[in-house]
């Protein structure tokens, strides 16, 4: 199937590389000629596991890139992929979105016969039916359901397991108002999922498809603000919050995932999306309690974690070690990271910073061009007088020795990653 992705960012290039690995003719639309040119030549800038080696696998040879939206023309469907990240109100800025679908448009007026649009974006009930069909309608002069369909295909894809979770998903969501013609040509596209893997389909309209994703994203907010709130319980009763989760995941009802009390949740999307659907309710004129209360938890956790350290480290002029950067572990994105309020927190304090992270160093020097940065965590511990984890990367529970050289050996752990040793002032932040 010929199939065109719109947007190369790290959503838009993870969906066209494991689209290719599907056996598809992809091509990539993107007005970044920078982007397109590494692209060509098999590289990409996203930092994700496993998306470096199939971007080179399949350059030429099943991806193709270009700037030149009219190549949609040669495909049998367009996936609209731009990044749609949250306003200062809370609602997703669709600027980029609503763009790129005026470009699309633009290119289907000179369309032969039907073709589908797919949204792959993350946007609001509503936005499909009141802003993006009729920037398609017009810069087309077409007639969507006649001329052109619109599908919502929602991604349900975390930073550091992205291709894994495209290749090996719980369930596809597809969203066509009942078209037909979308349908079939999406049951084509996701044919060797569905086939080989045994992949549930949800059949829904566009609407339900957005609220979907919305709706996964603040359950699993609110699971993870909740196991947190419990930490805090047990670490103040004295429980191993832990062996408490162990227990709940095993209730068919609850499951293990999502059950590792701690630092609090970020990433790109779980902050954006919870904050979005909040933002929504409340312009709707009704006040999502629970929503608000998974928010404020998850605020706190860096704070708590702050107190911690000041319980047994004078923070005015101390050097702190800041390990893990990231949003999660295996990525370099640092949107929606825990560690920014964390480093903020410090510098309130009096603190200098020394931070570490396997990949999101330069990405976090963005925000924090002026704190020092360690090429290891052995460099990140030497001298300093109290370390915070903040990522769990694997290397970090293997840390041992390098604690000796610490000036004072405080670590205030908010991943459970870092073993307890003699010689160690530990703290977990919620056991």
């Amino acid at each position: 199937m010929n199939v065109s992705v719109v947007g190369s960012g790290s959503l838009g290039t993870t969906v066209a590389a494991c689209l290719a690995d599907l056996g598809h003719e992809v091509t990539a639309v993107d007005t970044d000629e920078a982007t397109v040119e590494a692209l060509s030549r098999g590289e990409t800038p996203v930092d994700e596991p496993g998306l470096g080696p199939m971007v080179t696998a399949y350059a030429g040879r099943g991806l193709t890139a270009t700037t030149d939206h009219a190549a949609i023309l040669e495909t049998d469907l367009t996936m609209l992929a731009s990044p749609t990240p949250t306003d200062e109100d809370g609602s997703p800025d669709t600027g980029a979105l609503l763009a790129a679908a005026e470009a699309v448009g633009a290119a289907l007026a000179d369309a032969d016969g039907y073709h589908l649009v797919v949204v792959k974006s993350t946007a609001l009930p509503g936005f499909v039916e009141s802003e993006l069909l009729p920037t398609l309608e017009a810069a087309s002069g077409m007639t969507e359901g006649e001329d052109f369909g619109v599908a919502v295909n929602p991604a349900f894809l975390r930073a550091g397991s992205a291709v894994d979770d495209f290749m090996e998903p719980d369930r596809i969501v597809i969203g066509t108002d009942g078209d037909d013609r979308a349908l079939d040509r999406l049951a084509e596209l996701y044919h060797p999922l569905v086939s080989d893997w045994d992949v549930p389909v949800v059949e829904t309209g566009r609407q339900e498809a957005t609220m979907i994703k919305y709706a996964n994203s603040a359950f699993l907010a609110a699971k993870a603000s909740l196991i947190n709130d419990i930490g805090n319980v047990c670490k103040e009763v004295g429980v191993d919050t832990y062996a408490v989760a162990d227990a709940l995941g095993e209730d068919d009802r609850i499951s293990e995932r999502f059950l590792q009390s701690g630092v609090g949740w970020g990433g790109s999307r779980l902050p954006a999306d919870t904050t979005a659907l909040a933002s929504a309710a409340r312009d709707a004129g009704y006040e999502p309690a629970m929503l608000e209360a998974a928010i404020e938890v998850n605020d706190r956790q860096p704070q708590r974690l702050l107190s911690l350290l000041e319980s047994h480290c004078e923070l005015a002029g101390a050097r702190v070690a800041v390990l893990g950067l990231a949003s999660e572990a295996g990525s370099d994105d640092v949107r929606g990271s825990q560690a920014k309020p964390v480093i903020a927190g410090l510098r309130d304090r009096g603190a200098s910073v020394v931070a570490y992270d396997p990949r999101a160093a330069d990405a976090m020097a963005e925000t924090y061009p002026d704190i020092e940065y360690a090429d290891s965590a052995a460099a990140a511990l030497d001298g300093a007088d109290a370390a915070a984890f903040l990522a769990g990367w694997p290397a970090f529970a293997d840390l041992d020795a390098e604690f000796d050289a610490m000036a004072e050996p405080v670590v205030v752990d908010g991943r459970r990653i870092v073993g307890r040793r003699e010689g160690l002032v530990y703290e977990g932040l919620t056991w």
